[in-house]
Formats: C-alpha cells, structure tokens, sequence
C-alpha cells in the first residue's frame, strides 16, 4: 500500500504566532485595513507622509493634534491587533475541536513549547519564544524522548504504540528493539507469535495500516499508510498451511511436531492421527483443503486477538496514557481491529453453518444406507475400478 501524505495544507501549528504588529500598525496607519481608518481616515492619508519623514518628539512639537491623532491611531492599531490574535486563537482552537488530530498535535507541540519557556518567567518573551518555536521540538511519546520535531522522528501511532506492548508484556524495556530467542519465550504468546517489536508493529501495519503526525515547520504533517485488513493475511497463511499440509499427507514431509504445528494452530492443532486419516480419505483434496482454510483462519484470528491485547497494553505506557490524542487514536484503531475480528467471527460461524450443506447431507445418508445393509459386501467406492484397471 503507498502513503499519503498531507502536508503544508494542515499546517495550522502556531499560525496565530505569525501575525506581526509592525505591519498591523503600518496597514492601519495607511488606510489599508479598517480601523484608524473608518475613525480620522482623512485626516491619516494627509499624515502618512508626515509619519514616514519625521520622529514622534518632532511631530509633537510641529503638531501636537497630529501626534495625538497618531497616537490615537497606534492605540486603536494595537487594540485591534490584540483582538485580531484572540479571534486567531479562538479559531485555531476550533480547528482542532473539528480537524481531528492534525491540529491537535500542533497545539500540544505549541504548550510544550510554552511549558519550557516560562522559566524565564517573562510572559511577553515566553510567548515570543513559544510562537517563535514553530513545533520544532516535538511532543514527548514513547520512552520518554520528544517526536515528530524538526530532526526527530515522526510519532507512529500504531507502530510505536505496539512495540510499547510487546516490550511490556515480555517485561522488557519499551524501547528495546532486540528479539527474543525462541528458548528464551518460555509460554508468552507475544514473543511466540512475533521474534521482534519490529515483527509485531510489522503485522499491525500490516493489518491497521499506519498514522504519522509532525509537528515541526516545514514537514509534512500527517502521512497515512491504509491497512489491508486480515482477509489477505488470511489468504497468505492457508496457502502456507496448504502446502505443507499436503506434504505432510503425501509423506514428502516428515511428522515430528514442528512440522505439526506449522500445519495447524493453537486453536486447531493437527496430530499424527488427522494426518493418517487424510492418507485414507477418498475425497482428500477438498478436505485437505477445507482444513487448512480453517487452520489459517483461527490462526489469524490468534495474532488478531493477541495484537489487540497488545495495543491495550501500550496504550498504557505512561507518555501514551498522558496523550489524549493518542489515546483517541489508539482506541481508533482498536476499534478497527475489533470489526476485524468480528468479522472473522461471523465467517467462522457461517463455514460451521454451511459444514451441513448437501455434499455433507449426501455422505451422511450413504453411511445410513450402508449401516443398515451390514449383511451385503459394500463394493469400492470407484465402480469397476478393478476390471477397468486389468483392462489397461
């Protein structure tokens, strides 16, 4: 699947920081925004040459009413600059209300920002520095570290978040990326299901697709991968099952318990005796097949359910937990996930429903018949199999 990207378009991250009120003050002093204008604008189109040319002390003492007017006219500029900024905020503030996450991110980015500058404890510089930053230092995320700010990495809502839950459910550091030995899982399902953190978040990209937020300047914001669901992990997996199903039933693979369990699953072991039985069925084909379609299925199902549990899990890391945004967004795709599995759920139940089906009905009445006729020899089941054989 290809990403896609928004960029520039969502880029609303300390937007109102961008105003300037040197040149509020020059549009309102020169007619070019409303205001001063709409209150002496003849009066400030015969001053502007005046303003340009001479300093306020020699204005004031040139013409007194003239420099009362400009200073009249730099209060009101100010004014409305003020209100223009709160109006900017105010809209800014609905955005991310409607937006969704995009704006969100940029205003968390924008109180990190301010959260350090206080320490100056100068509320004019603090403000300037805040705006100033531009969300280049990122929000804190997963293992602690600010992401997403100019020269980090990008915040991986469903990537990170599931190698947070890896991590925790085999009790190890968050951000450890190593993999787990075989002989060292012991009975965990995660590490037996996944090697790696990186394996896990690969099936979850696989399955959610991917959400990428930015907060620094000149990035792109959001970058979106789709998931593809499980119905092709389904498809991938009973092609596997299949293949070694078969050559487990056509000996061509031995039967040790390894191979055993790569043709089945928890849910659905295959044993020795299931393989024996295959060997002797006439209609081996279509049930080596039906089988390993259920194999894969509840197979899938497993990784869906234990990808569930652990996006719960890393949900619950303290920088996850602390971010409504992520919490939102985790739960998002949780949801998804839980469609997903619904999904398969029904499809489970409509093969079970669809198991009596006529083909089915067929052979239970044959064994009826031939169950009630115990006395006559039942013949093979290929009429004259043999003859047509000695025939050849």
């Amino acid at each position: 699947m290809q990403s896609i990207g928004v960029g520039v378009g969502w880029n609303s991250n300390l937007i109102c920081g961008d105003m300037s009120i040197t040149t509020t003050l020059q549009n309102q002093l020169n007619g070019i925004t409303n205001g001063f204008q709409t209150i002496m604008s003849n009066v400030i189109q015969n001053a502007t040459s005046a303003v340009a040319s001479l300093p306020a002390l020699i204005i004031q003492r040139a013409d007194p009413g003239l420099y009362n007017l400009l200073t009249n006219g730099i209060l009101q500029a100010r004014l409305d600059f003020d209100r223009s900024k709160m109006t900017c905020r105010a809209i800014a503030n609905r955005m991310a209300d409607m937006a969704g996450g995009q704006a969100g991110w940029d205003q968390l980015a924008e109180g990190m920002a301010l959260r350090d500058a206080v320490s100056s404890t100068d509320a004019v510089s603090a403000i300037e520095q805040a705006e100033s930053n531009k969300g280049n230092n990122g929000v804190p995320w997963v293992g602690g570290g600010n992401a997403g700010g100019s020269g980090q990495s990008s915040i991986k809502v469903v990537g990170d978040v599931t190698r947070a839950g890896y991590n925790l459910l085999n009790g190890r550091s968050i951000t450890d990326t190593s993999s787990i030995a075989r002989s060292a899982c012991g009975n965990r399902l995660t590490c037996q299901t996944w090697s790696s953190p990186g394996a896990a978040a690969a099936f979850a990209n696989r399955v959610l697709g991917e959400r990428e937020q930015r907060t620094c300047e000149n990035c792109t914001k959001t970058q979106t991968t789709p998931g593809v669901g499980l119905t092709p992990v389904i498809q991938e997996e009973y092609e596997t099952k299949l293949q070694v199903l078969q050559e487990l039933v056509t000996g061509t693979r031995p039967t040790p318990p390894a191979n055993l369990d790569a043709a089945g699953s928890s849910l659905l072991p295959i044993t020795r005796g299931v393989i024996e039985a295959l060997r002797d069925e006439p209609d081996q084909d279509v049930l080596g097949k039906r089988l390993a379609s259920e194999a894969a299925l509840s197979s899938v199902l497993e990784k869906a359910l234990l990808l569930q549990r652990t996006l719960l899990t890393g949900k619950k890391e303290p920088n996850v937990a602390a971010n409504e945004l992520a919490v939102r967004a985790v739960d998002l795709e949780n949801s998804a996930l839980e469609q997903e599995i619904n999904n398969l759920n029904t499809e489970l139940e409509l093969r079970r429903t669809l198991a009596g089906n006529s083909a089915m009905a067929i052979i239970q009445r044959h064994s009826t018949r031939a169950a009630g006729s115990r006395g006559i020899f039942e013949g093979d089941t290929t009429r004259d199999r043999l003859r047509k054989s000695r025939s050849r």
